[in-house]
């Protein structure tokens, strides 16, 4: 089964491959896909609920990821794969957000957000697509857009706090 890589992790740190049209048809993407899966439902922190996991995130080095909302809160975010992903538009409005991540187990921090993105992606099937995200599905997206990318929220942070001394204003973000 895949399993969460920690921080230091050379894939989290690695512009990841675009996913070929082979791999979808080879049955590669199928697969990735079901390690997401099963991975983003091993994250165990108190408090804390997974949102979203992006393929870099268990070791592999493709350009991948799934939001797929682990809070049992009904209709929170729409489960949604995003293959070969490219922010083609953000708003000038940002704002500073809390973070956490499934990779960095001991940081939470502070990072500027674009409040509104559109993006494109392919999903499982390799049919593509385009949409927009505000809030905090913006947020998301852009998290797991810098993965795919080698960024992790910590380089982006303003600033970081253990994760359990965070400031009460990025409790409920």
């Amino acid at each position: 089964m895949a399993r969460l890589v920690a921080q230091n992790h050379p894939a989290l740190h690695a512009i990841a491959e675009e996913i070929t049209p082979e791999e979808f048809s080879d049955g590669t993407v199928t697969k990735l896909l079901k390690s997401l899966r099963a991975a983003i439902k091993t994250y165990d922190a108190e408090g804390f609920a997974a949102v979203a996991i992006a393929a870099p995130q268990i070791g592999v080095s493709k350009r991948m990821f799934l939001v797929e909302d682990q809070s049992g809160e009904d209709d929170r975010f729409p489960t949604l794969v995003a293959i070969n992903p490219r922010i083609i538009k953000y708003s000038k409005k940002t704002h500073a957000v809390g973070e956490g991540c499934l990779s960095v187990t001991k940081e939470y921090g502070l990072v500027k957000r674009h409040t509104n993105i559109t993006f494109s992606a392919l999903d499982e099937a390799g049919k593509a697509y385009s949409r927009g995200a505000g809030g905090l599905l913006a947020q998301i997206i852009q998290h797991e857009c810098d993965h795919l990318d080698g960024i992790l929220f910590v380089d982006r942070a303003e600033e970081t706090y253990p994760i359990d001394k965070k400031p009460d204003q990025l409790r409920e973000a």
